[in-house]
């Protein structure tokens, strides 16, 4: 079964526009059709102190099911470098199923829609954009 889905992208370490990049490589391999939003800057919410973030969505559509598209967007964060850390600290790259199709879920480990969206400007816009 095909199902679009939306990512958001989030980093805040490094050279953040390679990490956008590399990301997008990296979804690639298990996401077709891939449509990218703009980037935005924004600033860190919730954890202040840290540099500003570079942010945007790719849509696009998958074969796996969500919680296995889970699993591959942690693994991609861990083949990226991304160490863990304080929750909402700074971080290489951040992966984050913003929708899978019109699935709502709702277990411990994932959450769909993304469970804090709606006070997320650097998720809503980009993802108004495409």
């Amino acid at each position: 079964m095909i199902t679009e889905i939306i990512i958001a992208l989030g980093t805040n370490i490094g050279d953040r526009a390679a990490n956008l990049e590399t990301a997008l490589a990296g979804l690639a391999v298990f996401v077709s059709e891939v449509e990218r939003s703009p980037i935005y800057e924004s600033a860190p919410k919730y954890v202040t102190d840290q540099p500003r973030f570079l942010n945007m969505v790719a849509r696009g559509q998958t074969t796996l099911s969500a919680s296995a598209l889970l699993a591959a967007l942690k693994a991609l964060e861990t083949d990226m470098g991304r160490e863990p850390s304080v929750r909402n600290g700074p971080r290489l790259i951040d992966l984050d199923i913003v929708y899978y199709g019109a699935a709502i879920i709702d277990t411990p480990a994932l959450t769909v829609p993304h469970p804090r969206l709606r006070e997320r400007e650097f998720v809503l816009r980009p993802v108004v954009d495409i």
